[in-house]
């Protein structure tokens, strides 16, 4: 009886499930609902952190169309500025990124450089300051060939 009792018993043991077995089936219910929060825990951060992506990604929008408006009247006040008859020119360039370059440079020190294209040329001039009256040029050019620019000059516009 003994050895029977102990041949049932190793065949229970064998066919009992294993602790992985159990872990997996959960029998009594506790993890699964430590699951489901943990689960609504991260359903709320992922939440949290795409409102947070959003809002961010308004804010840049908001400052790149600022940008943009600011550009555009930049451009604009040049062109305007370009169409005056009195160009006081710092530099005068065939290849136009170096055009670009002197008018940027001309930009972070403060002043508003236009680019014109020279009639019946393919140079691109450099202007650093436009006016309607010819004594206020010349006026205007005296000063930046003693401080700025010694061989500035004058374009007219026709």
């Amino acid at each position: 009886m003994r050895q029977f009792s102990a041949i049932v018993f190793v065949l229970l043991l064998a066919t009992m499930p294993s602790c992985k077995f159990l872990k997996e089936k959960n029998p009594f219910g506790k993890k699964k609902k430590d699951n489901i929060e943990l689960m609504l825990a991260r359903q709320d951060s992922i939440r949290s952190a795409d409102s947070v992506r959003k809002a961010q990604d308004n804010l840049l929008a908001i400052e790149n169309a600022k940008l943009d408006s600011i550009r555009f009247a930049e451009e604009k006040a040049t062109v305007q500025d370009a169409n005056r008859k009195y160009n006081i020119i710092v530099g005068s360039f065939y290849t136009p990124e170096y055009a670009r370059a002197l008018s940027e440079d001309y930009r972070s020190k403060g002043y508003n450089p236009a680019i014109i294209q020279m009639q019946r040329s393919r140079f691109e001039l450099v202007s650093i300051e436009s006016y309607d009256s010819f004594n206020q040029t010349v006026t205007r050019l005296k000063e930046f060939r003693e401080t700025l620019e010694p061989d500035a000059w004058i374009y007219i516009l026709n």
